[in-house]
């Protein structure tokens, strides 16, 4: 098979797309022939060393996708081959075949596309899990999306929205405002596209203030982090959950301790990986509400582009440079 391979860890332009060896099943184990993998920022991070785990070398990055089961390994027995599947992994997603254990990959109708599977259960998974398990939205919440326009970003909107609840979407620029206002968002913030310093951040604190109908957000979703996060964490109203998401901007924030006491809110991580490992059945009911709220057309994923799966490393560039709207899918031919 071929595969987008990392030899070492680095700049996402020394990736290759070349011959690998076929995966094998192991016990509990399935083999997929991928037929689309979904874009996520992690990618990016992973190529480079900068993730939470550094995976052996050489390793193919793509945390998810779809495809059809083609082999089942001793003792798997939730699947068989020519199942359509979606599945999950920390890397291994950008390339024409891929070994998972079994309770990581999920079946799917035929008529759901792959192409859909692929860029959707990642990011609405994340989005939903956030927004659901860890503040437990409802239709009297008021959300703040940072990132809004980003993939678990524009999901976030989405989930809100469909939970009825009251969604300002914060984004560095028109276009990106434009995508969310269409996706539900009841109001927008622009922040610009350069790292804010004191007398920005400042600003930004009163801005989103003033797009607030109650004096402060119940939930803030932060998928940016840097110096973002500490005049958003300011905006949230009395009890409020902040969501730690991840950290696009590049640095980690630190919050004041005094700002959650003053505030009663509370701070909560959000790590979809972790989650699926530790609340398995958890998760499983999360994908089946997504595939539910897909089907009575509540949420409406925003797919801005497909590429050749041999050609991922320049949309991997993209998102870190912050230029993808939405979510990006590789096919396989």
């Amino acid at each position: 098979m071929k595969a987008l391979l990392c030899k070492k860890f680095g700049p996402v332009s020394e990736l290759s797309w070349e011959e690998t060896a076929d995966p094998v099943a192991g016990p509990n184990e399935i083999v997929i022939d991928i037929k689309a993998a979904g874009l996520n920022y992690p990618d990016n991070l992973i190529v480079q060393g900068l993730y939470q785990f550094k995976p052996n070398l050489p390793f193919s990055p793509g945390h998810e996708g779809a495809g059809i089961v083609s082999s089942v390994g001793k003792g798997a027995s939730s699947l068989k081959v020519g199942d359509n599947v979606v599945f999950f992994k920390g890397f291994g997603a950008f390339a024409e075949k891929v070994v998972v254990h079994e309770t990581f990959a999920f079946p799917i109708t035929q008529s759901f596309p792959h192409y859909v599977a692929a860029g959707v259960f990642m990011v609405y998974g994340t989005s939903l899990h956030a927004l659901l398990q860890r503040a437990n939205i409802s239709e009297k919440d008021e959300v703040l999306v940072l990132g809004a326009a980003g993939g678990v970003g524009l999901a976030a909107v989405d989930i809100a929205k469909a939970y009825g609840a009251r969604v300002v979407a914060a984004v560095s620029n028109k276009e990106k405002a434009e995508v969310c206002v269409g996706y539900g968002a009841d109001d927008v913030v622009i922040y610009g596209g350069e790292k804010l310093d004191k007398d920005g951040q400042v600003a930004f604190t009163k801005e989103l203030k003033s797009k607030s109908k109650n004096g402060g957000y119940s939930i803030i979703y932060d998928p940016v982090g840097d110096c973002f996060s500490e005049p958003a964490l300011r905006s949230i109203g009395w009890g409020g959950t902040y969501l730690v998401v991840g950290f696009a901007a590049g640095k980690i924030p630190s919050f004041p301790a005094n700002l959650m006491l003053l505030k009663g809110c509370a701070v909560s991580g959000v790590f979809i990986g972790r989650f699926q490992k530790e609340e398995p059945v958890v998760h499983a009911k999360n994908l089946k509400k997504i595939g539910a709220l897909l089907a009575e057309g509540k949420i409406n994923p925003f797919i801005s582009k497909t590429v050749p799966m041999k050609d991922a490393a320049s949309s991997i560039e993209d998102i870190a440079k912050r230029k993808v709207l939405g979510k990006v899918v590789f096919l396989n031919d």
